[in-house]
């Protein structure tokens, strides 16, 4: 069976057809092929919060190779890290890389071991939604807060800085222990 292995990084695409003969092909996504738009929120606040992905800009000609991989493949098998931004990684390859008719799932490797990599290829599962979901939602919320307060740390203190989720809470908690004080 002629298989299409997707890593997150080029360095482990070397590691990784070391170990495997012939029937795979190993590529790499480098990292995340979609984000929130640039330039907008990205977030749908009247449809459940609902975001809004596209193909980054510097990552069309990476699609494009999967893409073409993936027609010549029997099977897909999606190896980004095995955390839940690698599971966002697998989630949006399997999203722009389609394999209508063909059978995507997703394997991981902890270590990049012989063994390591033939028990992983041996044991594929399903992507998992739920962790994909609380991937998503993690980056909702750091669009959210750092989108809208960002532009007020510009003007107020640097341009620059970012403000995020947990950069938001821990000046929320200096605040209130401030006011406290006084």
């Amino acid at each position: 069976m002629n298989s299409l292995i997707i890593v997150e990084s080029p360095t482990k695409v070397r590691t990784i057809r070391k170990y495997l003969g012939a029937g795979y092909d190993v590529l790499a996504s480098v990292g995340h092929v979609e984000d929130l738009p640039k330039n907008a929120l990205g977030i749908d606040t009247e449809n459940g919060f609902e975001p809004t992905y596209l193909v980054m800009e510097s990552k069309k000609k990476v699609i494009a190779e999967l893409k073409k991989a993936a027609s010549k493949a029997e099977q897909i098998l999606l190896a980004p890290d095995p955390d839940r931004e690698g599971e966002a990684i697998a989630w949006h390859i399997a999203e722009e890389i389609g394999g209508k008719g063909k059978t995507i799932r997703r394997v991981q490797f902890n270590d990049l071991t012989r063994e390591t990599i033939l028990d992983g290829l041996a044991h594929p599962r399903d992507l998992n939604f739920n962790r994909y979901e609380a991937q998503q939602t993690r980056r909702t919320l750091d669009r959210l807060v750092g989108y809208q307060i960002s532009p007020v740390l510009w003007d107020k203190v640097k341009r620059g800085l970012s403000a995020g989720r947990v950069q938001s809470v821990a000046v929320r908690i200096i605040r209130d222990r401030e006011a406290e004080i006084r």
